[in-house]
C-alpha cells in the first residue's frame, strides 16, 4: 500500500463520513488483519495489515471506490512504536495520571499508556474506523480505553499527558498542532512526542527524552530502520 499522504486524509474525512457506512468496520478489520506485536513493542498484539492481506495491495483509489479511509490504524508506524516504548520503559510518566493519545490510529500508545499504569486514557482521532481498532486492539491486550472521534485540535484538555506518535508529516496539519500543543502545555499537560524524522517537525521548543532504532518496513517507508525520538515539548514552559 502507498503510504498516503495523512493530512490529506484527515481533511476528507470530514466530508465523506457518510460514506462509512457501507463497510462494518470491526467485521472489516477482523477479515483483513491479524494479530500480531510491533517489533519495537513486542509485550503489546495489534491488528495489522502485511503483505499477505489484500488490504497490504490497495491503492488509495481502490479504498475510495469501497468507501474507506487510508487504513492508518492497520500499521505500527516508527513514532508511535518509539513512543509506545518511551511509555513502557518509563512509566512514571503516565501513572496514576490521565492520558490522552492524540491521533491514536492503531491505539498502539494508547494501549502502552494503559499498562504503564495511567489512571485512564482515552484516545483521539477522527477515522471512525480507528475506533473499532481501537476497540479490538484494547480488548487483545485486556486493558480499558476510551475513545472519542471528534477533532479536539484547538480545545482544551482534561487531562495531565498528550501522547502524540508520528503526527508531523503535513504543513498545514503541523501549523495546526504547534499553537495547540502550546496552549494546553500552558495549562499544566505534559506533552511528548515520537517523531522519526518527518519534513515538519520543528525541533524548536522541544526537549529530546530518548532515541530508538525502530525496525519498519520498506512498503511504508524510505528504509528498514528509523531513527525515531521521543520529545517533550517545553515552549513557552
Amino acid at each position: 500500500m502507498r503510504n498516503i499522504s495523512r493530512f490529506a486524509a484527515w481533511a476528507a474525512l470530514k466530508t465523506r463520513r457518510s460514506e462509512l457506512v457501507r463497510i462494518d468496520p470491526e467485521q472489516f478489520i477482523r477479515q483483513n488483519t491479524s494479530l500480531a506485536a510491533p517489533p519495537h513493542v513486542p509485550e503489546i498484539k495489534l491488528h495489522l495489515a502485511s503483505e499477505v492481506h489484500d488490504l497490504w495491495q490497495k491503492t488509495e483509489e481502490d479504498l475510495a471506490e469501497i468507501g474507506l479511509p487510508p487504513p492508518f490504524w492497520a500499521f505500527a508506524w516508527a513514532g508511535g512504536q518509539g513512543l509506545a516504548r518511551y511509555v513502557l520503559d518509563n512509566p512514571h510518566c503516565v501513572r496514576g495520571r490521565r492520558v490522552v493519545d492524540f491521533a491514536t490510529g492503531s491505539g498502539l500508545v494508547a494501549i502502552a499508556a494503559a499498562r504503564a499504569g495511567a489512571k485512564s486514557v482515552t484516545a483521539l482521532d477522527i477515522d471512525p474506523f480507528t475506533g473499532a481498532a481501537v476497540r479490538l486492539n484494547a480488548a487483545a491486550n485486556g486493558v480499558a480505553i476510551d475513545f472519542h472521534a471528534d477533532d479536539r485540535i484547538g480545545q482544551p484538555l482534561d487531562a495531565d499527558v498528550l501522547l502524540a506518535g508520528d503526527v508531523f508529516y503535513d504543513r498545514d496539519f503541523c501549523d495546526r498542532l504547534m499553537p495547540w500543543f502550546a496552549a494546553v502545555s500552558a495549562s499544566g499537560v505534559m506533552v511528548l512526542v515520537g517523531d522519526p524524522g518527518r519534513s515538519y517537525f520543528p525541533r524548536q521548543g522541544f526537549q529530546p527524552l530518548a532515541t530508538y532504532e525502530v525496525p519498519v518496513t520498506r512498503a511504508l517507508e524510505d528504509s528498514e530502520v528509523k531513527k525515531t525520538t521521543v520529545w517533550r515539548f517545553v515552549a513557552g514552559s
